[in-house]
């Protein structure tokens, strides 16, 4: 696997980070010759698939605006982005007809990158309670452009993941780091001593 594809997968599976099925259907919409390449989802009639992802994508950026929907939303997408993320990276390394193990590590990859970029946003979302709507929807722009970056700007899309990734690792040390001064006589137990709420 040479950087240019590693960058690739990045990319994608960052957007999966922000969105389940926007990505997805991108990548269908973008060459029906991945459609086949896609783990599980390959299995499914295409039409049945894209009616599908459509309903889900109107879901994510219409109907999870309001903040009650969105928490929902945001709790059913951080069980699945794992799978969706190790989805998108698995299928953007067929496309490049890499070797089987380098197939399977671009899943690990990311997977592990959407569940740490969503895990920060669910922890946004309790964190600040509303995020301005600006915020969602820039989520929503970075989400297409990344996949589109995967196709054809690979190297821009790969180093925008690896800066949302250190973004995402600097915000969850922040908020580490905020939680223990809560109560800075346990440092064991920091929620038995807190002095404000969550």
């Amino acid at each position: 696997m040479i950087i240019t594809e590693l960058l690739a997968i990045l990319s994608i599976s960052a957007a999966a980070g922000f969105r389940l099925a926007l990505p997805l259907l991108l990548i269908g919409l973008l060459s029906d010759r991945l459609w086949s390449q896609v783990p599980l989802l390959s299995q499914v009639p295409p039409t049945v698939l894209v009616g599908t992802l459509a309903g889900w994508t109107f879901a994510e950026l219409v109907l999870s605006k309001d903040r009650p929907v969105r928490r929902l939303f945001q709790s059913i997408e951080l069980f699945f982005s794992p799978f969706v993320g190790a989805i998108a990276g698995i299928t953007l390394a067929r496309s490049f007809d890499t070797a089987p193990w380098s197939v399977w590590l671009a899943g690990t990859i990311g997977g592990l990158l959407a569940l740490v970029i969503h895990f920060v946003q669910v922890g946004l979302l309790y964190r600040v309670h509303t995020p301005p709507l600006w915020v969602i929807f820039v989520q929503d722009f970075l989400c297409v452009c990344l996949v589109l970056f995967a196709f054809d700007a690979p190297r821009e899309g790969g180093l925008i993941a690896l800066l949302l990734l250190w973004l995402a690792l600097r915000t969850s040390t922040l908020w580490r780091q905020w939680y223990l001064a809560q109560a800075p006589g346990s440092r064991r137990h920091p929620r038995r001593y807190k002095r404000d709420p969550d």
